[in-house]
């Protein structure tokens, strides 16, 4: 009799309902083995093992969805965020001018971004709208790093935008690609004198040793002191000459605010202005 209030114990602590399927045959031999005293004492604990082991497993499997549920979210804000950083460079590849274009760019953006991110993960329904403040990555402060010279010359590119915004008789046949290639082509030339200026002597030629003698008096002015600037004579092609396209883009460049002139003794001297 002391056995079977045991058992009865021990049966109505058991997590599941006794109705289950799974614990029909485990109470129908617990209610056997009450006559058997010998064997129900094992059997009853090879059950409450069993137990132990089911309720583990289904506690493990209920993180291991709770994980999942936890990083789809993330997820999804990830791949708005990568297609939002996508549709930056296409606008960025749309504005450089094809002959400052390298090989990488030869692979279009969008098939690469069709393998990368199927048609079937639409998440514009479950994603709320990334904006561009949720973006912007907090950087680590770093130790300032050692002053070697000027850091190269200001390439402030203009965009289509900027040249639609021009009166058309400014803008005349101006293309988007002439005007920029020109900027890439009078920071290289800001790059030699900047180079010119701080070069030793002993490193130059008799004749280069003169010019870099006018430009270190041009670069000593109040005015250009600590600046990227070259000089009218630099200005000598392929992508920028003299002529009535050059002087257009000189004026189109000077309007947009990409360089500040000023004449010093007999030379026109172009300051190059840093990107705002």
């Amino acid at each position: 009799m002391e056995l079977q209030e045991l058992v009865l114990a021990r049966n109505s602590k058991l997590p599941l309902s006794t109705t289950s399927p799974l614990l029909i045959p485990i109470s129908l031999s617990l209610s056997s083995h009450h006559l058997y005293p010998a064997t129900a004492i094992p059997d009853l604990a090879a059950v409450d093992v069993s137990l132990t082991a089911m309720e583990a497993q289904l506690q493990a499997v209920r993180r291991r969805l709770q994980e999942e549920r936890e990083a789809f979210p993330k997820a999804k804000k990830l791949v708005q965020q990568s297609l939002k950083q996508q549709r930056r460079l296409q606008l960025m590849l749309a504005n450089m001018p094809t002959g400052m274009r390298e090989d990488v760019f030869a692979t279009p953006l969008e098939h690469n971004s069709s393998m990368v991110f199927p048609e079937s993960l639409n998440f514009s329904s479950a994603v709320p709208e990334v904006r561009d403040h949720d973006l912007k990555i907090k950087e680590e402060p770093t130790a300032p790093p050692k002053k070697k010279g000027r850091g190269p010359a200001p390439r402030w590119y203009i965009s289509t935008e900027e040249l639609d915004s021009l009166s058309s008789y400014m803008r005349g046949r101006l293309t988007l690609e002439k005007v920029n290639i020109a900027i890439n082509e009078v920071a290289s030339y800001a790059d030699g004198n900047a180079h010119l200026v701080a070069c030793p002597k002993k490193k130059l030629s008799e004749d280069t040793w003169e010019k870099a003698l006018e430009l270190r008096d041009i670069a000593a002015r109040e005015s250009v002191k600590g600046k990227h600037f070259f000089l009218e004579t630099d200005i000598k092609g392929p992508g920028l000459k003299l002529d009535t396209t050059g002087k257009a883009i000189l004026t189109v460049l000077r309007h947009l605010g990409r360089f500040q002139e000023t004449r010093i003794g007999h030379h026109r001297v172009f300051i190059l202005s840093k990107q705002q």
